[in-house]
């Protein structure tokens, strides 16, 4: 497909995002914006407000097709089932979506049961993400995780009884008391199952979350064997036939996430819900992380209510910045002939000195016109871009200001 025929796409596809912010428990490391488990009395009046909220964007979505929606959290599975089909349909009353579109649905192994899965997948989902993180139980319970890894096998297996054919698993490394040889087992015990799509993580310690409180006195692995571990992952997932395809996502052939590449690649999507994010319009925007004032204002109990975090128009210089931080996320990297014709700019000339200085060191590869991260780049990835557009910035300054 031409470069100009993929953007005439994409700009006639949009992904639906819908937050979820409740959990039953909420681990030590995370930082998402989530909230202790409600009643269903609760949950009802939060998926109504969700429904409303789809409405107000259906006129604005009517020219697009909803090819991708990701129900995630918190705990999509905490709602109840009858309130999650609610949404579900909201989504098909309110928008364009495809007959193929991709339907993914975030869980918690200790908050499903196959009775629902079976209603979730004869309502449109194709797709659910399990929260495994590890097979060794001590290591889920340093994670304040809810289930045991038995736990996670049997939602598995009732997920694959409910006729479900692309299920996600999340994993993570350089945990509290992991080894390089604890992760491998969690990697043997989990591609036994023989899931389509594993995402896995380097465990972060965000700051204001619980494990930020007591990581001092936490046997964590050493910045060089979480390295290895990364590497050590890499090999063994490809050698069992999951291509890693971004920094931290595997799958096998076709079944990479569609909604997830649509951020990777600086396509549209539509985020709804408190502290949920969206690029649409030509806008980024967010959403306050206040539950309350959401329902509140999409009830109109309080009218004046203010749900907006943050909205700005993406600058063409911003665009080009955005594009190449996520294009770098992608192990195909970026594609210098369309960075041309997206941007009219010479990717290259732009950026060959520090293009030449990671190739050199073994960070990049330059293959058919194409620059991406090796998988040491990859372990650095957050750094390497930013520094590139930094530089280029600083460069830029300088000769608008005649130096």
């Amino acid at each position: 497909m031409k470069e100009e025929s993929y953007m005439a796409d994409i700009k006639n596809t949009l992904g639906l995002y819908l937050h979820i912010p409740f959990c039953r428990s909420k681990c030590i490391y995370c930082d998402f914006y989530s909230l202790p488990t409600k009643s269903d009395a609760e949950y009802k009046r939060y998926i109504n407000s969700l429904i409303l909220h789809m409405e107000d964007y259906s006129a604005a979505a009517s020219n697009m097709l909803i090819d991708t929606i990701f129900i995630g959290g918190g705990t999509p599975s905490v709602i109840p089932t009858k309130n999650m089909i609610e949404l579900i349909n909201g989504a098909y009353h309110n928008f364009n979506v495809t007959s193929d579109a991709e339907i993914t649905m975030e869980a918690n192994p200790a908050t499903i049961d196959r009775a629902a899965m079976k209603k979730y997948v004869g309502e449109g989902v194709t797709r659910f993400s399990f929260g495994l993180q590890s097979a060794n139980d001590r290591e889920l319970k340093a994670l304040s995780r809810i289930h045991s890894f038995d736990e996670f096998v049997d939602t598995f297996n009732d997920a694959r009884k409910a006729k479900c054919g692309n299920i996600n698993v999340d994993i993570m490394f350089g945990l509290p008391g992991q080894t390089k040889e604890s992760l491998m087992n969690t990697l043997r015990e989990l591609t036994a199952l023989d899931p389509e799509h594993i995402s896995m993580y380097g465990l972060k310690i965000e700051e204001g979350t619980p494990i930020a409180e007591i990581a001092d006195t936490m046997q964590l692995p050493e910045e060089d064997e979480e390295f290895e571990m990364y590497l050590m992952a890499i090999e063994y997932l490809d050698a069992h036939g999951y291509k890693q395809y971004e920094i931290s996502n595997f799958a096998k052939t076709g079944y990479e996430c569609k909604h997830n590449l649509k951020y990777w690649n600086c396509e549209p999507y539509l985020g709804l819900g408190p502290a949920a994010h969206s690029y649409f319009n030509g806008e980024r925007f967010s959403f306050k992380r206040d539950a309350q004032t959401y329902m509140n204002a999409l009830e109109l109990l309080d009218p004046a209510a203010d749900i907006t975090d943050e909205r700005y128009e993406v600058r063409d210089k911003d665009r080009m910045g955005e594009y190449i931080m996520l294009q770098f996320r992608l192990c195909s990297g970026l594609d210098t002939a369309k960075f041309k014709i997206r941007f009219g700019r010479d990717f290259e000339k732009m950026y060959s000195n520090a293009l030449n200085v990671y190739i050199d060191n073994g960070f990049m590869t330059l293959r058919n016109g194409c620059y991406s991260f090796t998988p040491k780049g990859m372990y650095v990835s957050n750094y390497i871009p930013a520094a590139m557009l930094d530089f280029d910035e600083n460069k830029n300054d300088q000769i608008n200001a005649g130096t």
